[in-house]
C-alpha cells in the first residue's frame, strides 16, 4: 500500500479497484461515501472516501486519487473520482449478481447465469435478453425486472460519464443524477441553466461553464435569461428588492458581456413568463424578482388591513390605566414612556424603536400589565430562539420564534398558519423586528387576523436583516405606520459605558482609545492593535486569561468572540481553530466531519433551524459526548442534551467565534470584537453598533483604530433599494 500522506503538486493520481465490502457511510443528498473495499493483494479491506452517484455492497468500484494518513481515521484512499464498474473476473461477476443489485437476480439464479454464459453474461443481458428465457426458472416477469434494472445501472454510468466529460465534478454530477434520473443527459443538454433552479449548490457560474463546455454560445437567449435572474438574485443577497433598470443592465453587462438588445429581449421574455416584474415607466423603470414583489406588496396590504381594524380592547382611559399599572409594578414611568404607552394603547399597529437603555421592555411590560384583564389573549414572538427566550424572560410570558408561532412544517417546507388559518390573538408582540426580512414579514402579516393588534419592537439602527428588504426601517420612514421612537437614556443605564458608547457610535461620533488604562474597572475597553498577528495574540490572551482573572467570567460560558467575517486570519474559521486549541486542548474523544474537528468540551453553534431537535439558528452549546461506536455526538444547550448523527454535523459549527450577523437577537455577558482594515468591505456603523449591544457586562474591541473610525463613519447598509416606503405612503397593494 502506498503511504504518501498528501499528494505533491506533480504526483500522478493512483488507481484503485476492488469490491465494496461495506458501505460505512453514504449521503443521499451529496453522494459522499465512506467505503470498505476488498482490494486484490491487501489482507484487510481498505477505506476509500469520495463521491459517487449510488453504491452498494458487492459492487466493483474504480477510484482515482491519493493515499493519506488521516489524524482521526488513519490510512485511507481519498478519491477525486469514484465510479461503479462491471467486475472483471468470474468470481467478481458471480458476487455482483448474487448481491441483489440487479433486481430479479438472486444467489440461485446468479449461479444459473454464470454456468450458462460465464464472462459473457453482461453482454447477453444487455444485447440478447431474450436468451434468458431459455434458462430454467425465468419467465417474462423476471426477465422484465432484470432488463429494467440493468438499463438503469447502465444509464447511471453513462450519465456520470457525460456530466464529468463536460467539466461537472463527481459531487455535483451525483446531485444532478438524483434530481433528473435517467433524463439527466437530455435535461442538461437542452438547458444547463435549469440547474441553478433545481440543484442546491449549483449557481449561475457553474451552470454557465457546463453550458460553454456543451457548446452554448455566449449570446444564447437562455444564457441571457439565466444571467438576468442571477444578477437580480445577487442584488437581493445584498438586501435589494427593487432594482432600477440602469443598475440591472450594468450588472448583466459585467456578468455576461453580451449586447444590450439581447438583454432587453431576455428581460421581456422573463416578464412574459412571470419571473420578473417591472414597475414604473421610461427612466424610472425598476425590476423585481417576482417572489420579492409579491412579498413587498403583501407586506403593504397586510399593514393597511390590520391598521383598519378596531382595537380589540376598545376605548381605554389611558391616564388611569397607566397610573394603576405604575402602582402595581412599583415603577414610575418617565414622561416619554408615559406618552409611548398611551400612544401604543390607542394604536392598532405600532412600532416601538430605540437603542439600548431607553426602556422598550418597560413599555411592553406596562402595556401587558394594563391589558392583562383575563379577557384578552396575547402572543409573543421574535425571529430567533435566543431573542424569543429573552422576550419570555423579560415579560414572564411564553414567547416563540416566528417560525414556531406560524407552525413551520419542515417536511412540507411551509407554514401551517396563513390567510386560511390565522393566529387567534387580541395582541401580538414581535421583538427584534429589525431582523425580519420582507419574505418572512409577509408570511407573518398574512397570518395576523383583522381583529388582532400588533406591536413591533426593535432597534432600527441594528444591522438590517440577513435576507432582502429593511421592513422595520421602511415602516418607520413611510409615515403610514404609528411609531414610538425612544431616545431618552435612563439614569440606571447612563452608568454603563456600553450603552453610552453604543449611542455615541449610533450618532457617528468618533471613538478613540484612551491614552491610559482606566484606574477602575470599566465595562468597555478599546485595545489598539494594528497587525493581524498582534490582534490574534491579544484576543487569545484576553479570552483565555485576562477577562477570566480580572472580571471573574468564564472563557467558554460567558465570553463570545464576534467578528465581521467568516474568512481570513480574523474570520470565524481561523479564530475558532486557535481558540479551540487554547481553550480545549486536552480533549480525548473527537471526530472530524465536513472539514471540522469536533471534540468533547468544544463550544458549538447551531447553523440552521431544526424543529425535530428543537434547536435553532444561533443557539450555542457545549459538546458533551462524542461516541464513535454509535456514530453520534451530543451537545448540551442550556442544560438540555441534543444528539446528532455524524452525518448531521454540517448543521453545527465551532462557536468560540461567530459572525456579528449570527449574533443578532442574542446577548452574552461579554463580547470581544477584533477589528482590522482586512474587514474593509464590511466596516459599517451598524455592524459595530450591533456587536457592542450584544454585551450585558463587558465589551472589548481589539483592533486598528483606523478600522473603527471608518466603521463609525460609514452608514452604507441603509441604502438598500426597496419599494415598500412608496407602497405604504401611497396605500399601494399591487
Amino acid at each position: 500500500m502506498a503511504s504518501n500522506e498528501s499528494p505533491s503538486g506533480t504526483a500522478a493520481e493512483e488507481r484503485l479497484t476492488g469490491v465494496v465490502d461495506k458501505v460505512s457511510f453514504f449521503s443521499e443528498s451529496s453522494g459522499f461515501a465512506v467505503l470498505r473495499l476488498n482490494v486484490r493483494g491487501e489482507r484487510e479491506p481498505v477505506t476509500v472516501v469520495g463521491v459517487v452517484a449510488a453504491v452498494s455492497t458487492g459492487q466493483h468500484v474504480e477510484a482515482f486519487g491519493f493515499w493519506q494518513n488521516d489524524k482521526s481515521w488513519g490510512m485511507q484512499f481519498k478519491a477525486s473520482r469514484l465510479t461503479v464498474i462491471p467486475p472483471d473476473t468470474l468470481d467478481g461477476v458471480s458476487k455482483y449478481l448474487s448481491s441483489g443489485m440487479v433486481k430479479g437476480i438472486g444467489p440461485h439464479f446468479a449461479k444459473v447465469l454464470i454456468k450458462a454464459y460465464g464472462m459473457e453474461v453482461f453482454t447477453v443481458i444487455e444485447q440478447q435478453p431474450e436468451k434468458l428465457l431459455e434458462l430454467p426458472g425465468i419467465g417474462r416477469k423476471r426477465l422484465g425486472q432484470v432488463v429494467a434494472a440493468w438499463a438503469e445501472q447502465k444509464a447511471v454510468r453513462e450519465i456520470m460519464v457525460f456530466l464529468q466529460s463536460h467539466g461537472v465534478g463527481t459531487s455535483r454530477a451525483a446531485r444532478i443524477f438524483r434530481a433528473y434520473g435517467q433524463e439527466a443527459v437530455s435535461v442538461v443538454s437542452a438547458n444547463p441553466y435549469r440547474l441553478t433552479l433545481d440543484i442546491p449548490g449549483i449557481g449561475f457560474r457553474t451552470a454557465d461553464q457546463i453550458a460553454r463546455n456543451i457548446g452554448f454560445s455566449t449570446d444564447s437567449p437562455l444564457r441571457a435569461r439565466a444571467g438576468i435572474a442571477h444578477a437580480l438574485q445577487e442584488l437581493s443577497l445584498e438586501g435589494h428588492c427593487r432594482v432600477p433598470e440602469p443598475m440591472l443592465l450594468d450588472s448583466c453587462r459585467r456578468l455576461l458581456g453580451i449586447p444590450q438588445d439581447i438583454l432587453e429581449e431576455a428581460i421581456q421574455a422573463e416578464r412574459t413568463q412571470g419571473t420578473l416584474v417591472v414597475i414604473g415607466e421610461g427612466n424610472y423603470r425598476s425590476y423585481y424578482l417576482a417572489p420579492l414583489f409579491r412579498a413587498e406588496t403583501g407586506v403593504s396590504l397586510g399593514i393597511q388591513r390590520i391598521l383598519q381594524g378596531a382595537l380589540p380592547w376598545g376605548a381605554l382611559d389611558a391616564e388611569a390605566s397607566i397610573s394603576s399599572a405604575e402602582k402595581l409594578s412599583g415603577i414610575g414611568l418617565s414622561e416619554s414612556q408615559h406618552k409611548a404607552v398611551a400612544f401604543a394603547l390607542s394604536s392598532k399597529l405600532v412600532v416601538i424603536t430605540g437603542g439600548p437603555g431607553v426602556g422598550k421592555t418597560t413599555i411592553i411590560n406596562t402595556i401587558l400589565k394594563i391589558l392583562d384583564t383575563g379577557k384578552l389573549k396575547f402572543l409573543l414572538a421574535a425571529p430567533t430562539g435566543r431573542a424569543a427566550k429573552r422576550l419570555g424572560e423579560a415579560t414572564g410570558l411564553e414567547a416563540k420564534t416566528i417560525h414556531r408561532l406560524l407552525e413551520f412544517d419542515p417536511y412540507a417546507g411551509d407554514f401551517k398558519r396563513g390567510p386560511s388559518d390565522q393566529l387567534q390573538a387580541d395582541l401580538i408582540i414581535v421583538d427584534e423586528a429589525s431582523m425580519i426580512d420582507v419574505v418572512l414579514m409577509e408570511r407573518l402579516l398574512s397570518a395576523v387576523s383583522d381583529r388582532s393588534a400588533l406591536i413591533f419592537a426593535g432597534d432600527v439602527d441594528q444591522l438590517p436583516p440577513v435576507g432582502p428588504g429593511r421592513v422595520l426601517s421602511d415602516m418607520i420612514q413611510s409615515g403610514a405606520v404609528p411609531v414610538v421612537r425612544l431616545t431618552e437614556i435612563f439614569r440606571q443605564a447612563q452608568s454603563s459605558m456600553i450603552i453610552v458608547n453604543a449611542h455615541r457610535i449610533n450618532r457617528g461620533e468618533p471613538m478613540l482609545p484612551p491614552l491610559e488604562a482606566p484606574a477602575e474597572l470599566s465595562d468597555f475597553y478599546l485595545v489598539p492593535s494594528v497587525s493581524t498577528a498582534d490582534i490574534q495574540r491579544r484576543l487569545l490572551q484576553v479570552v483565555s486569561e485576562r477577562i477570566p482573572l480580572r472580571f471573574g467570567l468564564d472563557s467558554m460560558q460567558d465570553i463570545q468572540v464576534l467578528t465581521p467575517m467568516n474568512r481570513g486570519p480574523l474570520g470565524t474559521k481561523a479564530l475558532n481553530t486557535i481558540l479551540q486549541e487554547r481553550l480545549n486542548p486536552g480533549a480525548l474523544r473527537k471526530i472530524v466531519r465536513f472539514g471540522t474537528t469536533f471534540a468533547e468540551g468544544d463550544k458549538v453553534i447551531q447553523m440552521v433551524n431544526n424543529y425535530d431537535k428543537e434547536v435553532f439558528n444561533g443557539d450555542i452549546g457545549i459538546v458533551s459526548t462524542v461516541d464513535e461506536e454509535e456514530d453520534s455526538l451530543r451537545v448540551l444547550y442550556d442544560g438540555r442534551e441534543v444528539a446528532y448523527e455524524f452525518g448531521e454535523l454540517d448543521e453545527i459549527a465551532l462557536g468560540y467565534a461567530i459572525t456579528i450577523h449570527k449574533s443578532q437577537g442574542s446577548e452574552y455577558p461579554a463580547v470581544v470584537i477584533p477589528l482590522s482594515m482586512q474587514h474593509y468591505t464590511l466596516l459599517e456603523r451598524n455592524l459595530v453598533y450591533t456587536a457592542i449591544t450584544r454585551a450585558r457586562k463587558l465589551v472589548m474591541i481589539i483592533g486598528d483604530p483606523k478600522a473603527l473610525s471608518m466603521a463609525v463613519a460609514n452608514k452604507r447598509s441603509s441604502q438598500r433599494l426597496t419599494g415598500l416606503v412608496s407602497m405604504l405612503s401611497m396605500g399601494y397593494g399591487g
